[in-house]
C-alpha cells in the first residue's frame, strides 16, 4: 500500500530536501522500513535502538497520533498521509 509521508525540515537531508515522499507498507513499522530502504539513516532518527518511537518525535497516521493508537503497528491504508513531526520544546 502506498502512503504519503510528510517529512519535517530537520530530516529532509535524508530525502534530498523533499517535504513529501511516498512509501509502501500496511503499518507504520512497514512504512518506516520502506523509508529506510529508500533513504538510509532516516529510521534511526525516528525510532530508537529499542525499536520505539523517539521521545521527541511524533508520528501521525491521518490525524491520529500513533502513540494513542497501536504504535508502530498502526495500520496505514493506501492513500493515507503519515506525518513525522518533531516535538517542539521551549518556554519563557
Amino acid at each position: 500500500m502506498s502512503v504519503s509521508v510528510r517529512v519535517p525540515t530537520i530530516l529532509r537531508t535524508y530525502t534530498k530536501d523533499e517535504a513529501d515522499v511516498t512509501a509502501e507498507g500496511d503499518t507504520v513499522q512497514a512504512v518506516l522500513s520502506d523509508l529506510e530502504a529508500k533513504y538510509p539513516g532516516i529510521r534511526a532518527r525516528i525510532v530508537d535502538d529499542s525499536g520505539k518511537i523517539r521521545r521527541f518525535v511524533n508520528v501521525y497516521v491521518g490525524d491520529e497520533d500513533v502513540r494513542f493508537a497501536q504504535g508502530l503497528d498502526t495500520p496505514t491504508a493506501s492513500g493515507t498521509q503519515v506525518s513525522i513531526i518533531p516535538a517542539v520544546a521551549g518556554g519563557c
